[in-house]
């Protein structure tokens, strides 16, 4: 990458994704170079649905109203994932190749794995979509199996309302629900794709400080009013969800990438063609969040 990485950029630097149309050009390349003849126009309505949603010109739902999970967050994740099931699929692993309907089905549930923070234009309960933070996921879940029906994708219905789980937190990952070996290897790109790409983004320090802090605080996992939960950490102020940051990406790097994902984090090597973007990102992100909370130019190497 020759060029200062702007905010709005992939970690390739080549693609805005704070633009659905450039992120629908880029995914639907990636998936016609990998799965050659099949008909992914279906990608471009998903992406302007997924558009109109976020936007508040979806029947029934307000505009995207968090900062953190907004719409360049689900793009970037959209890309990823492309990504990877290209990566993946490029290995031919026979038992477990997942072919172009899966993967239409994977970048269906990218694009709403985080639908369950709209709120509907009838919803009189909450005034920020944060406040569905710990139930988001589900909510999600409950979105795609009344969109999806009535979309280009109503095929995959099924496979996206089980998958969505693996974004999130309510289940753990080895008690989803999934229909074969080849769904879950589906969802395990989507857990990864979810989290390589948050943690790459050249932004990620911000975000956390400025917007990420504020929906937890308003989800009730942050702040005075804060409950604790099973496996959740309630954070006392921004400079607290900081200090907590290089550890949390550590613990997804262990735990979910490396052991409920499988490894699916290197599937992005091989798209990229031996360098892993994402992850080099990550270590880049993580040792200057480590420096900055030291004053100093120390840090601790991930391994």
């Amino acid at each position: 990458m020759g060029r200062t990485q702007q905010a709005q950029m992939d970690v390739s630097n080549t693609v805005d994704v704070s633009d659905p149309l450039a992120v629908s050009v880029a995914v639907r390349d990636i998936l016609t170079g990998c799965y050659r003849g099949y008909d992914f126009s279906a990608v471009d309505a998903l992406i302007a649905d997924f558009s109109r949603l976020y936007r508040g010109h979806f029947p029934g739902f307000n505009a995207c109203d968090i900062g953190y999970h907004d719409m360049q967050h689900v793009l970037d994740v959209t890309l990823a994932m492309a990504r990877l099931l290209d990566g993946h699929d490029r290995g031919n692993l026979a038992d477990l190749y997942l072919g172009p309907d899966l993967a239409l089905a994977g970048i269906a549930a990218a694009l709403f794995h985080d639908s369950g923070y709209i709120r509907r234009i009838r919803d009189s309960r909450n005034k920020n979509g944060a406040a569905y933070t710990r139930v988001h996921v589900s909510r999600s879940a409950r979105f795609l199996a009344e969109y999806l029906p009535q979309s280009a994708a109503f095929p995959v219905t099924g496979v996206c309302t089980r998958i969505v789980h693996f974004t999130g937190y309510e289940i753990d990952p080895s008690d989803i629900p999934v229909a074969d070996a080849r769904e879950r290897r589906l969802g395990e790109l989507l857990g990864t794709a979810d989290l390589i790409a948050q943690m790459a983004d050249v932004d990620y320090t911000r975000k956390c400080r400025e917007h990420l802090y504020e929906e937890f605080r308003i989800g009730g996992l942050a702040g005075e009013h804060a409950s604790q939960y099973a496996g959740a950490t309630v954070f006392r102020s921004p400079q607290h969800l900081l200090e907590s940051t290089p550890e949390f990406m550590r613990n997804a790097i262990s735990l979910r990438l490396e052991g409920h994902f499988g490894g699916a984090f290197q599937f992005a090597a091989v798209h990229f063609g031996g360098e892993n973007l994402y992850m080099d990102a990550i270590q880049r992100n993580c040792l200057a969040l480590e420096a900055e909370l030291a004053g100093i130019g120390a840090s601790v190497v991930i391994s």
